[in-house]
């Protein structure tokens, strides 16, 4: 039976654990070298009359958007001219590849805290979402409950359950819906309803008590008062993008939607697919409490045929009923096509037996309808929606014990979370971990806590 999830992890739909051991507890992110991610990445072939710089950029305490922006800012140059293929969480040390629209000299040259710049070449492509096929992590999680010959019994319990599921439950992790803070979901769910106000204050109001006393000052007083003009001397420098709303609306105080549009596109884009994985996790969670398949599909059920990457095509689901049931689950089996889950939007189709059932229960819940997700005033926030995997493969596992820490590696493809995979060794709310992470940062680099 799965074991349900007590702590803040319920409020973005991680309601319970797939395996039911007890867990090793411990905790991630203690320093930044604790969480060590290197992009798989596909390579843009080398052209030294390309007008564009491809370089592998290695960043210790840097959350992507806001990287790129000061990239951006020390080159003195437009952070559009920079591209990635995917956003990473803050706390960590990450390596992937960036392009710039930049000289080979100004990209060598770059100078940036904690932040260094290798294997720079030129091209004629630069790097697209596209170009990411998945990411190796190297996680050490510390002072778990146990130690030695135990933790390594736990550690292998989890992983055999694991293993016969083929994988683990795809959920969006806790950096998904924002680590600190995890109101990003609830951004979007104001940005579908048309309360752009609502949405301006979820993301620069609403302080919570783990903030450093700065941020804390700062998101009550523009809650308190709707002062923008007076808060955003309040506002730490580190809260780049919030500095970017509260002076947008210092200067049009009633123009909320101008306030979201002013922020990188890829960050309003997150905000709804933000609350759509919120449902994702929601109705992932149903299916594992009823006990139904994650590895077999079930008539009405959509799955995924593989693309050439082996990875599942997320746009081209297939129904499933019960001329092809036999098929599919054989294609299944052999690991080419998943069973999908529905992250909802304006052109989704819904699912049909019980798989659509649970769809249908949780948009009914929320009160959501596909025409929600057409943002008139905010077209980057407009998503048609699509499939996702239900379960996320693994390879190239490995964990190590030393006394009563533990060291796991692992590969997982583009758009699964490592937290996710982990939560069901540690059985821990990650929420809360992670607000003890900062809380020490604040203390050892308050300048640069978030």
């Amino acid at each position: 039976m799965p074991r349900e999830s007590l702590g803040p992890e319920k409020a973005i739909g991680l309601e319970l654990f797939f395996t039911d051991s007890q867990g090793i507890a411990g905790a991630l992110k203690r320093v930044p070298e604790d969480f060590v991610v290197d992009e798989v990445s596909r390579f843009p072939p080398q052209d030294d009359e390309g007008g564009f710089v491809i370089a592998t950029v290695t960043s210790t305490n840097w959350e992507t958007n806001r990287l790129v922006r000061q990239l951006g800012q020390a080159m003195h140059m437009s952070r559009n001219r920079i591209t990635f293929a995917g956003t990473k969480d803050k706390r960590g040390v990450t390596s992937q590849l960036m392009s710039f629209e930049a000289s080979l000299e100004a990209v060598q040259q770059i100078s940036v805290h904690d932040v260094s710049i290798t294997n720079a070449y030129r091209s004629r492509k630069h790097i697209t979402i596209g170009d990411l096929i998945g990411n190796s992590f190297r996680i050490w999680v510390r002072d778990c409950r146990v130690k030695e010959d135990e933790l390594r019994r736990e550690t292998e319990d989890t992983l055999r359950q694991l293993n016969l599921l083929g994988g683990f439950p795809n959920f969006f992790g806790v950096q998904r819906f924002g680590s600190l803070r995890p109101i990003t979901h609830l951004v979007g769910k104001h940005i579908i309803r048309g309360d752009m106000e609502g949405a301006c204050m979820a993301y620069i109001g609403e302080p919570v008590e783990q903030e450093n006393p700065q941020a804390k000052e700062a998101r009550g007083y523009v809650d308190r008062t709707r002062d923008f003009q007076g808060a955003l001397p309040l506002f730490p420098r580190v809260l780049t993008f919030e500095r970017m709303m509260v002076g947008y609306l210092a200067r049009n105080p009633d123009d909320y939607a101008g306030a979201i549009g002013v922020l990188p596109p890829n960050l309003q884009m997150m905000f709804v697919h933000a609350y759509q994985s919120y449902l994702f996790n929601r109705m992932l969670c149903e299916r594992v409490r009823r006990g139904l398949p994650l590895n077999q599909p079930l008539i009405g059920d959509m799955v995924l045929p593989v693309d050439k990457d082996g990875l599942p095509d997320h746009e081209k689901p297939v129904p499933v009923n019960r001329s092809n049931l036999d098929l599919v689950a054989q294609q299944v089996r052999n690991g080419r096509a998943y069973v999908g889950g529905l992250l909802f939007g304006s052109e989704s189709l819904l699912a049909e037996g019980i798989p659509g059932e649970i769809e249908r229960l949780v948009l009914s819940e929320e009160r959501v309808e596909g025409n929600d997700f057409i943002v008139p005033r905010l077209q980057k926030c407009s998503s048609r929606g699509c499939r996702r995997e239900l379960v996320a493969k693994f390879d190239r596992f490995q964990c190590s014990v030393e006394s009563n820490d533990a060291c796991f590696s692992f590969v997982l493809g583009k758009g699964c979370y490592a937290t996710s995979l982990l939560r069901e060794f540690i059985k821990t709310d990650q929420i809360e971990a992670d607000r003890a992470a900062f809380a020490v940062a604040d203390q050892e680099r308050p300048d640069e806590a978030r």
